[in-house]
């Protein structure tokens, strides 16, 4: 009889053992489902990430090339009264729309500035060949605006053809 006592205490046992082998099993596999969802949401952007750089390639070729109408700002930075109006008369002369004129937000801006507003350098490099400006275009794309480039006269006026 003791043999029939061991015996049962390993059939006892064993029930036991299985409930949490069972467990273990279930939380393991509900474990490696989730990381493979996960994995496969993680390769999924990836994707998406490179196939979005690939139109933004895409819209920059395209944004390469010059608008065939150039809406444009003058503002005057360099505070010489009559600058405004010359730069916007010079600018419609050689094809440009001039949309608006007014004063920049100082009068000691150095420089004249070129701005790009959409993101199409081509555009603001148009402008700056028109007007003979030399320095570098910065780029402040905003979707407000709603024109293509800002022309900031600085006090470096007098070195332009549209000045003199």
């Amino acid at each position: 009889m003791p043999l029939e006592s061991s015996k049962d205490k390993k059939t006892e046992n064993r029930p036991v053992k299985d409930k949490k082998k069972s467990y273990q099993n279930i939380f393991l596999n509900v474990s490696i489902v989730v990381l493979s969802i996960f994995i496969v949401y993680m390769g999924y952007s990836i994707y998406a990430k490179l196939s979005r750089k690939d139109l933004q390639a895409e819209e920059n070729a395209k944004n390469k090339s010059r608008s065939e109408i150039i809406q444009l700002e003058v503002l005057n930075g360099s505070g010489v009264s009559g600058l405004t109006e010359k730069g916007a008369e010079f600018l419609r002369k050689n094809k440009f729309d001039v949309v608006s004129m007014g004063n920049y937000e100082s009068f000691d801006v150095p420089e004249t500035m070129i701005i790009d507003r959409t993101g199409n350098t081509a555009n603001a490099e148009a402008v700056a060949k028109a007007l003979g400006v030399k320095s570098k275009i910065i780029q402040q794309i905003n979707s407000n605006y709603l024109l293509d480039v800002t022309v900031v006269i600085g006090k470096d006026y007098f070195n332009f053809e549209a000045f003199k």
